[in-house]
């Protein structure tokens, strides 16, 4: 009888180490994360926003991208620096009217697609790609210090009055490094504007809607999220964190994906381990090193043995999640694509996230974030408002 239970054990151990070693959805290639699948939806190739701080921009339209699938207007790939061409023209046009006294930068929000798409459309990425000098990869650097050296020699002029000529000469900086705004093109055989594109994609961006959590404004109300780069003033739908993160998975298991704006500063956001979590003990992971490759030190070596294995986390609620946005530990870093939810071996729910880095790290682009780093390092997300439950529909007053 013994020995019956020992070969039983003995075979089970087999099957469950080969059905293991057969599993390749890891958190990067050799990893001990073993991931199986909650839900999976459909997306358009790994992008890379190189040294540029456009990821707002990268990440709302691989979004947009999903949802053209969802609505079976087929697979497209659009201009991310469409998007960032046109809404350089009014941050440059808000950044004169607040005399310089508001931020100016690559960085952006989610709210800047809508604004973006429903004033000027958009476009696909071969009619715009914007790369017009002389690089293969987007670098945003001198561009960026050109027109900022222009609005802010505006602002200095002294002449009382602003002449007529600076919009031309910020409109000569962006088609001198992002091309000349495409006011018609050819796609798939067919003659279009910016504007008639967006029309044709069935792009309504009354549709969507931006969800945050926090406790400095009442719930069910609306209001302007407070950091730096929201330079058009969007306004975000608050609501408790429990709906919050349930409004996350009502989206992604109902087949919607989800534009995410997150924190990847912390310890435990590793690119290269294809991993963002919150261990219980923050002592248990190390950072090494810098790379400032992203705008912030999400590209530095971490290391851990929770990066190695599934931990224990942290649980979150809604006051520790308040208290590191006010605190400054949150803070608004990078914006992203959910694509997914998957459980570890150990059961712990994660989102699939499709990042803008190209396809370096070992999961070909992606990553997995643990439920518990998503409730606690999340700004904000897009969705649209079809993927919220009728309740949460009713309590934001959608």
């Amino acid at each position: 009888m013994k020995q019956g239970i020992v070969a039983t054990i003995l075979l089970l151990g087999f099957f469950s180490a080969q059905l293991i070693a057969q599993d390749t959805i890891r958190n990067k290639k050799d990893g001990k994360y073993f991931f199986t699948v909650v839900k999976d939806l459909e997306t358009t190739q790994v992008e890379d926003q190189y040294r540029t701080g456009t990821c707002w921009s990268f990440s709302a339209l691989s979004f947009l991208e999903s949802e053209l699938m969802r609505m079976r207007k087929g697979k497209h790939e659009l201009s991310e620096m469409y998007i960032v061409r046109m809404a350089y023209l009014d941050k440059a046009d808000k950044y004169i009217r607040y005399h310089g006294s508001i931020n100016f930068g690559q960085g952006g929000a989610f709210h800047d697609i809508p604004y973006v798409v429903s004033k000027y459309g958009i476009v696909p990425k071969e009619a715009y790609p914007g790369l017009s000098y002389g690089e293969e990869k987007h670098n945003h650097s001198e561009l960026e210090a050109v027109l900022k050296g222009i609005c802010d020699a505006v602002l200095k002029s002294g002449q009382g009055k602003l002449t007529s000529s600076w919009k031309k000469a910020v409109e000569g900086v962006l088609d001198a490094y992002l091309g000349a705004y495409p006011a018609e093109f050819t796609y798939q055989g067919k003659s279009y504007s910016p504007l008639s594109f967006a029309k044709s994609l069935d792009l309504n961006m009354d549709e969507y809607v931006i969800l945050g959590s926090y406790t400095h404004h009442p719930f069910y109300t609306s209001f302007i999220l407070e950091v730096p780069d929201n330079w058009a003033m969007g306004s975000v739908h608050n609501m408790p964190l429990n709906e919050f993160m349930q409004a996350i998975d009502d989206a992604v298991m109902g087949g919607y994906s989800v534009a995410w704006a997150a924190d990847v500063s912390e310890k435990g956001f590793s690119f290269r381990n294809g991993l963002a979590i919150v261990p219980k003990d923050p002592d248990a992971l190390k950072v090494s090193g810098k790379d400032n490759k992203h705008f912030n030190q999400a590209g530095a070596v971490r290391t851990g043995t929770q990066f190695d294995s599934p931990g224990e986390e942290l649980r979150i609620d809604q006051e520790m999640r308040q208290k590191a946005f006010d605190n400054f530990e949150t803070t608004d870093d990078h914006g992203m694509h959910i694509v997914g939810i998957f459980k570890d071996q150990k059961g712990t729910k994660y989102y699939r996230v499709k990042n803008s880095w190209g396809t370096e790290n070992d999961c070909d682009g992606y990553f997995y974030a643990s439920e518990a780093y998503v409730a606690y390092k999340t700004l904000n997300v897009m969705v649209h408002k079809k993927a919220l439950s009728a309740k949460s529909r009713k309590n934001l007053g959608l």
